[in-house]
Parts: C-alpha cells; sequence; structure tokens
C-alpha cells in the first residue's frame, strides 16, 4: 500500500482547501493518506474522511510564522515537521508548505507540488524563500508539479522557464453529485430579500483577491440607476468589518447581504439568478465549476482557468476584462437582456454536466502510480 502525505498550511474555508478534501476522500483505498497542515485550523477539517489520517504541527496560527519558517532551513523544516517514511509527499498548493517539503532528501520518496494560481511576478513565487536562488534550487527538488489550468502552467512558465521537472496539468477534483444533490435542499429565505430582485450571488473568502469591493460598488452604482437587483456573498474572512462598513457607506445595506459561512452553498447558488466571479486572480475556480455543475449562470472577470471552463468564445458563460468598469458593464448588459441571461442558465447546464469527479480522481491516480 502506497503512503501518500498531502500537506498545507491549514483546512481553511478556500477553494484549495475544499479541493483537497475533496480529492482525499475519493482516492482509491489502496493509498494509505496522511493530510498534514501547519495550523490545526479550517472549517473544511470536519469534511475528511474518517479512513484519512490528520495530522498538525502548530495548534493555531501566530504572529511572525511566515518569518519564523524562513529563517529555518528546508532540511531542517522537513525533518521536525514530517515524522514517518512515504512513498509520495505532497505540498498541495504554493505556501511556506512547497519550501518545506523540498527539504525532503530520502531517495526512496517522490515530491510533487500542485500550483493552484496564476502570477504575474516573480515575487509572488518567491515570497516564501530565501532568495530566487534557493527558489530555483529547491524547486528542482520536485518528481512532478501539478498545473489546475493550462493557464496557470502558461504564467508559471513564462517567469520560470524549463525549471521544473514533469509539468503536468490536471483538473480538480469536484464532487458532482453530492453537489447536485445538496443544491436541491431548501434553504432559509432571507426575510430582507425581495423575490422581484434578480438576485445576485458569490463565494469565497472576504479577502483582496476576491474582489468584493468593486462588486458592492457595482451594484450600487447599479441599483441608483434604477436596475433592481440584490447581491448575497457566503463567506467569511479579514475583510468583512470593511466590506460591513462599505455597504453601508454606499446605502446598499438593503440589497447586500454578508450571509457568512455556509455548509451547504451550493442550495444558495442554484436558487441564485447569476453567479458573479469579480476576482482580481483566480487560479482553476472551484466556486466557478460548482456554479456551472448546479446549472446558475456566470458572469467573470478574465482569471485563469476561466476560458477552460466558459469556452473561449463566451459559449458557456461571459467573461470580461479584469477591471471594475468591465465587470459594471458586462453585469448592465445581462439586466438589459434577459433572453441573453437566460440563454446562458441553459448552457450553465450543458457545461455542468461535463465534469465527472471520477475520471478526475483516476487521471490523478494515474499520474501518482507514474511517479
Amino acid at each position: 500500500m502506497k503512503k501518500i502525505l498531502f500537506m498545507v498550511p491549514s483546512l481553511s474555508g478556500g477553494g484549495a482547501e475544499k479541493v483537497l478534501v475533496n480529492l482525499v476522500n475519493n482516492l482509491n483505498k489502496k493509498y494509505d493518506i496522511t493530510v498534514l497542515t501547519l495550523f490545526d485550523v479550517g472549517v473544511n477539517k470536519q469534511f475528511l474522511n474518517e479512513r484519512v489520517n490528520y495530522k498538525f504541527v502548530f495548534p493555531r496560527v501566530f504572529r511572525g510564522n511566515r518569518l519564523l519558517l524562513q529563517l529555518a532551513s528546508p532540511e531542517y523544516l522537513y525533518k521536525k515537521m514530517v515524522k514517518g517514511d512515504y512513498d509520495i509527499v505532497v505540498s498541495f498548493f504554493q505556501s511556506p508548505t512547497t519550501r518545506i517539503i523540498a527539504g525532503g532528501n530520502k531517495q526512496s520518496t517522490k515530491f510533487v507540488q500542485w500550483i493552484h494560481n496564476e502570477f504575474h511576478n516573480k515575487q509572488e513565487l518567491l515570497s516564501c524563500y530565501r532568495s530566487e536562488r534557493e527558489f530555483r534550487r529547491l524547486q528542482q527538488k520536485y518528481d512532478a508539479t501539478i498545473f489546475v489550468a493550462e493557464t496557470v502552467k502558461t504564467s508559471y512558465e513564462s517567469l520560470f522557464p524549463n525549471l521544473v521537472h514533469n509539468p503536468q496539468v490536471l483538473y480538480n477534483v469536484i464532487e458532482t453529485d453530492k453537489i447536485r444533490s445538496l443544491s436541491l435542499e431548501q434553504v432559509d429565505a432571507d426575510k430582507s430579500s425581495n423575490p422581484q430582485n434578480l438576485q445576485l450571488i458569490s463565494v469565497g473568502r472576504l479577502v483582496p483577491q476576491k474582489g468584493f469591493e468593486r462588486l458592492i460598488r457595482i451594484v450600487s452604482r447599479l441599483a441608483k440607476e434604477g436596475y433592481s437587483i440584490e447581491l448575497s456573498l457566503l463567506g467569511t474572512g479579514e475583510l468583512h468589518s470593511e466590506l460591513q462598513r462599505l455597504i453601508e457607506a454606499e446605502e446598499v445595506d438593503s440589497i447586500v447581504h454578508l450571509l457568512g459561512y455556509k455548509e451547504n452553498p451550493y442550495a444558495y447558488v442554484k436558487n441564485a439568478d447569476l453567479f458573479v466571479c469579480s476576482s482580481l486572480h483566480e487560479g482553476y475556480s472551484t466556486a466557478v465549476t460548482e456554479s456551472l455543475i448546479v446549472g446558475t449562470p456566470v458572469l467573470t472577470t478574465d482569471c485563469s482557468g476561466m476560458a477552460e471552463l466558459l469556452g473561449e468564445q463566451n459559449e458557456y458563460g461571459m467573461i470580461v476584462e479584469n477591471s471594475e468598469t468591465a465587470l459594471y458593464k458586462g453585469l448592465k448588459e445581462l439586466l438589459e437582456n434577459p433572453n441573453k441571461l437566460a440563454n446562458y442558465r441553459k448552457m450553465a447546464e450543458i457545461r455542468g454536466q461535463n465534469f465527472n469527479q471520477a475520471n478526475q480522481v483516476l487521471a490523478i491516480e494515474r499520474m501518482l502510480q507514474e511517479l
């Protein structure tokens, strides 16, 4: 039985963390799976299958942890944190764990890194390392590098061409059947909602990357222009208070709702008229994928992986330039063209049928076997 360790900073409520849980829960039982986190925090921990071993290094996040981890050598950190012998050790996304895992030196162990995000400059990749020289040395320790989308692979290779061994594109594991089933559950109606309004929804951590500030400003602007719309944001994060203040300043508290973390976001997404992704950057968006699976049309800014999800010609959803102005114009266009929005709903349902959990898992198992 192959022993495989997946290491991540935590199992917080982000899309990549959810994808990891989906993956380890559905890998063949012939694998002995362990998930190791730097910090014992996160809502996704509760969803790990009972046959998945769970370990952590620190009980909680502490100030200055990134600097502390940078001061120690990756070889020292690996020895102290990764206990036991494994056939394959995986850093599931670019973070301090990528540097730590590269400190392993057992000849019998294969090392794999997953890259989820598109990178626009070298510093975004180098932030966890002491120097570019160290980064280059450690990247070459990996036996395979997995990118979640072609555009993610392209962005990495434009910054560091021909650096990594065995680069591959493997799409995220999404529990399609479970999502469709959960999306049919009843949700508690928001008493402050007006069913006559077009219901917009977005799901994600309340962090700068998601661009929720500009989405709130756009909704405010369109409401002032007379459009009957409403926005629900599902998720928690560091910007909650700031977003609440913006909602109050824009005087849209009756039509913009911060609903917090929902264990079953799929029912909310299915009941919405339009899913809006306002992100500044993404990897291969889990939230957009899930929206298509439940048949809710998507409007998104141009981020990594969106053309692979929605089509190069916007066949299955609308992709606009990644700016506040373009997102405003795109949303306004759909508000003024209900037939276009209705067509995108039909196309979302068609595209959603193409996602297959079993095929995604098999592709990853094939990669693991071939190492």
